[in-house]
C-alpha cells in the first residue's frame, strides 16, 4: 500500500523538476521531459559508458535522467554545483536542472532549432549533422506524443 502512495508523489516530484527547470531556462517542460525519456527512459540512477566505435576504448560516462556527460563534471564541481558525479544520480531534480542549463547554452550558440537540440546529444562538429538530425527526430516524436497526451495538441 505504501508503494502505491509513493508513485503519485514521485510523478508529481518529477513533473515539478521539469516545470522548475523549464521556467528557469525558458524551455518547454514537456521538451525537457521528452529529452529525459529519450536519454534515460526516466531512470534517475542510470549511467552509460561511451566508447570509441572503432577501438571500444572508454571515452566518457553519462549520468542520470538527462544523461549528463562526464566532460561537464569538473566544471560543475569547480562551480560548487555538485560535489561528485554521483550527485547527478542521487539528485534527479539537480540532474534535470543541469541538463536544461546545458540545452539552454546550446540554444544560445546555434538557435532554438531541432538541429540545435540534436547538439545536446551529438555536439557541434560538422561531421555529426546526421547524428544530430536522428537524435532530434527521436526527441521530436516523443515530444509530439507528450503534447497529445498532456495538452491535447495535435500537430
Amino acid at each position: 500500500m505504501v508503494i502505491l502512495l509513493l508513485i503519485p508523489w514521485q510523478f508529481l516530484a518529477r513533473a515539478f523538476c521539469f516545470e522548475a527547470a523549464g521556467e528557469k531556462y525558458h524551455v518547454d517542460p514537456l521538451l525537457i521531459e521528452s529529452i529525459a525519456i529519450g536519454e534515460s527512459s526516466l531512470v534517475a540512477d542510470i549511467t552509460h559508458d561511451n566508447r570509441d566505435p572503432k577501438t571500444g576504448k572508454f571515452i566518457s560516462r553519462d549520468y542520470g535522467l538527462m544523461q549528463i556527460n562526464s566532460t561537464h563534471v569538473p566544471g560543475l564541481i569547480s562551480k560548487g554545483i555538485i560535489r561528485s558525479a554521483e550527485d547527478s544520480l542521487t539528485r534527479p531534480c539537480l540532474n534535470v536542472q543541469i541538463g536544461t542549463w546545458i540545452l539552454a547554452k546550446h540554444f544560445q550558440v546555434c538557435g532554438v532549432t531541432w538541429n540545435c537540440l540534436g547538439s545536446y546529444n551529438a555536439g557541434f562538429r560538422q561531421d555529426r549533422h546526421e547524428t544530430r538530425e536522428a537524435y532530434a527526430n527521436r526527441i521530436y516524436a516523443i515530444y509530439l506524443l507528450l503534447l497529445r497526451e498532456r495538452r491535447g495538441v495535435m500537430i
